[in-house]
């Protein structure tokens, strides 16, 4: 039996994909999160053989669930299902140690394939995004560019995101410009926005 983890924010959507999953003889949904923080926790606890993890969830997004689950429970394989298939946020998935990485338009047997593909040591990757992922740059922002703009989005002062990171605002100044340039914006809202399109957040 193929023990699974499920993280999904929408309760309708985590719901069905428990239900259609747990319909397979071979595997069984033994936790369902709705938050991203409770990722880690819940999988140390219960002990799946494979994660199933949104990207969007709150406080801890599921890219960086993901990296934090391969350091503390490397025996759990972790499958991105998203709606957001971009190829930045592959190329970060797959940096953390994701070994699947599916949209979810596709149907419930793929899925359930899928999980068996990477339970038995497999990587499984949505085919179309491999491709895009292939033809595109890498992200041009620095770790510390990529925190800045993110703690940005929402309309963070830079004194707000100077708080945050524990830098000083002239420091906040320097990577939000730096940022603002790599992604041809005009302020930080843009760049942030440019950046979350193309998955470097």
């Amino acid at each position: 039996m193929i023990r699974v983890l499920l993280a999904e924010d929408q309760a309708m959507m985590r719901g069905a994909l428990a239900v259609l999953l747990d319909l397979e003889d071979d595997l069984e949904v033994v936790a369902q999160v709705a938050d991203g923080a409770e990722i880690v926790p819940t999988a140390l606890k219960m002990r799946p053989d494979v994660a199933l993890l949104d990207i969007e969830l709150p406080h801890v997004s599921g890219l960086d669930a993901a990296a934090e689950l391969a350091e503390a429970l490397p025996e759990c394989r972790v499958v991105i299902v998203t709606t957001f298939g971009r190829p930045g946020y592959l190329k970060r998935a797959m940096a953390g140690g994701v070994r699947g990485f599916l949209v979810k338009d596709q149907p419930v047997e793929g899925l359930a394939d899928s999980i068996r593909k990477v339970a038995a040591g497999g990587t499984v990757i949505d085919p179309e995004l491999a491709g895009s992922a292939l033809r595109s740059a890498g992200s041009p922002l620095t770790a510390r560019e990529r925190d800045v703009l993110a703690a940005a989005e929402g309309g963070s002062t830079v004194a707000d995101i100077a708080r945050r990171l524990l830098l000083s605002e002239s420091t906040v100044r320097n990577y939000l410009s730096a940022a603002i340039g790599k992604t041809g914006t005009r302020n930080k809202t843009e760049a942030a926005l440019v950046a979350r399109d193309q998955g470097w957040l």
